[in-house]
């Protein structure tokens, strides 16, 4: 039986490439969005996916999606917990609004999804979570306060969560991406994506596709020895 895979956020840059690339080891893929109807309808038809619209930062969205994506795949083995959003302002204008929103949709939302699907692991005694940070949350950048603060968070739970988890036979990695050529990427200034390319050892930015390619790796099998640890796609920055 092929892997059962959920994707967050997969009407993204890398949310479409992660299920492109799972669609395509031929796992069976169910992936959420938000706002972005036409995107996620399109790569449904495209790879055979199926797209659950939801909010992740309310449970009752959460407990819906996450069920009908057992509904549809029987179960899910592999969590790629990648949805998320960013907002640019400056520390000094940022309200309490806007840093709930900001934490809300990157690590309530994580936290919503993950406790809804982990309880069908611990009861089959295996799985694999991934989750997408980003260098904001372990660089010094011109990153918003908030979003670094809520992509520092991803590591936290990441790494608290794979010690609580590995009882269970389930793996937690996540993803550390650096700066790419789409999604959020595509809104960095030209001298900012310069200034990184300068530093960067690659000598370029990345892709979606190369993060799809290790978030595929870190949960399959072949990753059954790779446990807790963030792992940094950023060309060596």
């Amino acid at each position: 039986m092929s892997e059962a895979v959920l994707v967050t956020g997969g009407s993204g840059a890398v949310g479409g490439a992660l299920v492109r690339r799972f669609v395509a080891g031929g796992a069976a893929v169910a992936f959420t969005y938000l706002t972005n109807r036409d995107r996620a309808l399109a790569l449904a038809d495209e790879t055979g996916a199926t797209a659950l619209a939801a909010d992740l930062t309310r449970r009752d969205q959460v407990e819906d999606a996450v069920h009908a994506a057992i509904e549809k795949l029987g179960k899910i083995d592999v969590l790629v917990n990648n949805a998320g959003r960013t907002q640019v302002m400056p520390f000094a204008l940022i309200e309490e609004a806007d840093w709930d929103e900001i934490i809300a949709s990157n690590l309530k939302s994580m936290f919503l999804v993950t406790h809804e699907v982990v309880r069908g692991m611990i009861h089959a005694r295996r799985g694999a979570i991934v989750t997408v940070g980003s260098l904001a949350g372990h660089r010094m950048l011109d990153v918003p306060v908030h979003y670094a603060t809520a992509k520092a968070g991803v590591s936290g739970f990441t790494l608290s969560l794979a010690r609580e988890l590995a009882r269970y036979s389930i793996r937690v990695n996540a993803v550390v991406p650096g700066l790419l050529d789409d999604g959020i990427g595509a809104l960095v200034p030209d001298e900012e994506r310069a200034e990184y390319v300068r530093y960067c050892a690659a000598g370029r930015v990345g892709t979606p596709e190369e993060v799809a390619e290790v978030v595929a790796f870190l949960a399959s099998d072949k990753a059954r020895y790779v446990n807790g640890q963030c792992v940094f796609v950023d060309g060596g920055f």
